[in-house]
């Protein structure tokens, strides 16, 4: 009797851990694709938005390793080059500034290559005037 009693206590055990501890297949999918970004294997694409104008302030192109830093509102990405030396980069958020990040992976996209892409109207909004 005792021996059925174990039995049925190991399953009952068994039963419960796998209810609490199973996961979906997205969870398990946005986890490995969350980790494979963050040892640069993926090409992703960092835009950051001024909400009060809908401009694009800049955007940045590679494969980089993305953290939102809560405490300092801030976004921290590293970036690999191709001489296996890393860079990072520091963008400030606020109240009207927001960022979206795209999985943007081909075939054809460089392993060390990143790309920069600033908004001009966004650092120099003054118009030249022309005296003659």
């Amino acid at each position: 009797m005792k021996k059925r009693q174990l039995i049925l206590l190991f399953i009952h055990t068994a039963l419960i851990s796998l209810s609490i501890t199973g996961c979906t297949e997205a969870e398990r999918v946005s986890y490995n694709i969350s980790k494979d970004a963050d040892n640069f294997n993926q090409v992703r694409q960092l835009t950051v938005i001024n909400c009060i104008q809908g401009d694009v302030l800049f955007q940045m192109t590679g494969k980089m390793s993305i953290t939102a830093d809560t405490n300092d509102n801030q976004l921290e990405v590293i970036v690999e080059d191709e001489y296996g030396n890393y860079k990072k980069h520091f963008i400030g958020l606020s109240d009207n500034v927001t960022y979206v990040v795209e999985d943007v992976t081909s075939d054809k996209a460089e392993k060390y290559k990143y790309e920069l892409n600033f908004n001009p109207n966004m650092w120099i909004p003054v118009k030249p005037a022309v005296i003659d």
